[in-house]
C-alpha cells in the first residue's frame, strides 16, 4: 500500500454537532478525508460512528457545523443530492431486496445513471434499450469483480450472509461513487469472509480509485487496511492519525482497547 498516491482533501467535516432532543450524539467533530485513501472511523458502541455517516450522506442534518465535498459546502443536503454528487453507502443492516436476483439488486444502484424516462424504459424504445444494455454490462463487470457470477440469477435472500454483504457492496459500486461509505461491512462475518471483504475493499480502492470511509469494529482489520483512523468516544473525537499513532494513543487505549499493549 506504500506506492499509493493520496490526493487532496475531497471531504472536509467541520465542527459537526448533532442533537436529538436533549441528547448530544456528536459534539464538535472535525476531520477530513483525502482522495484515494481508506479512512476509518472507530470507537466503542454508541460512540456516534453511524450518526457521523448519516450526517455525511444526508440522512441526518447536523445541528451545527458544515460538510464540504469537492469544494462545495453544505449544511443541509438530502440523501439523493449526496448520491448525485458521488457519495454511495452500504448499510449495517442489509437493505437489499431479498426476493430480487443478485443482478437486479445491483442494477438498482444504476438508477441515478439512467437517463431515459420510465415510459421509454417500459416500452424498451431505442435509446432506453441501448442504455439498459450498457448498464447491464457495467453491472456484469461488478459481478465478475466481486466473484459472484455463479449467483447472478439467485434471489438475494437465498444467499449466505457473507455473499449478501458482497451484493450490498456491488449495489453501492454500481453508482460509480467517488466516495464510498462502508458501515461495518464485516459485521457478523467469519474469518474467511472478513478476509475476502478486506481484499475487495483494497481492490475497490486500488482498481477503481474509490475513496473509502469505513466504520469497522475489528481493530486488526482497521489497522491493516486504513491509511488514517479517526476515533470517536461518546460522540467526541479522541484520536486521529495513522494507524500506529492511534494504536499508541493513551486516550484511545483507555476508551477502546481497555489495556496498554
Amino acid at each position: 500500500m506504500t506506492d499509493k498516491k493520496i490526493g487532496d482533501v475531497i471531504l472536509d467535516i467541520q465542527n459537526i454537532s448533532l442533537r436529538f432532543g436533549g441528547v448530544k450524539a456528536l459534539t464538535d467533530i472535525s476531520f477530513n478525508v483525502r482522495e484515494h485513501e481508506i479512512r476509518s472511523i472507530i470507537g466503542p458502541n454508541g460512540a456516534g460512528k453511524s450518526s457521523m455517516l448519516n450526517c455525511i450522506n444526508g440522512v441526518y442534518t447536523p445541528s451545527e457545523g458544515s460538510i464540504t465535498f469537492r469544494g462545495q459546502t453544505f449544511s443541509h443536503m438530502n440523501s439523493r443530492q449526496v448520491a448525485e454528487m458521488g457519495v454511495a453507502r452500504t448499510f449495517q443492516n442489509l437493505a437489499l431486496f431479498k426476493g430480487m436476483s443478485v443482478i437486479d439488486n445491483i442494477m438498482t444502484g444504476r438508477n441515478l445513471k439512467i437517463k431515459s424516462n420510465l415510459l421509454m424504459q417500459a416500452l424498451r424504445l431505442g435509446p432506453a434499450e441501448k442504455e439498459e444494455i450498457a448498464h447491464r454490462e457495467f453491472v456484469e463487470h461488478i459481478i465478475d469483480f466481486l466473484e459472484i457470477q455463479a449467483f447472478r440469477k439467485t434471489p438475494v435472500g437465498q444467499l449466505p450472509y457473507g455473499l449478501q454483504k458482497r451484493v450490498d457492496l456491488g449495489r453501492a459500486l454500481a453508482m460509480e461513487p467517488q466516495v464510498l461509505l462502508l458501515d461495518e461491512p464485516m459485521a457478523g462475518m467469519n474469518v474467511e469472509e472478513k478476509q475476502d471483504m478486506c481484499r475487495f475493499i483494497l481492490d475497490v480502492n486500488d482498481e477503481f480509485g474509490t475513496t473509502i470511509v469505513l466504520i469497522e469494529h475489528d481493530m486488526g482489520v482497521v489497522m491493516d487496511i486504513s491509511d488514517r483512523v479517526v476515533v470517536l468516544d461518546y460522540g467526541k473525537k479522541i484520536g486521529d492519525g495513522a494507524p500506529d499513532e492511534v494504536r499508541n494513543n493513551e486516550d484511545v487505549i483507555r476508551a477502546y482497547l481497555g489495556t496498554s499493549h
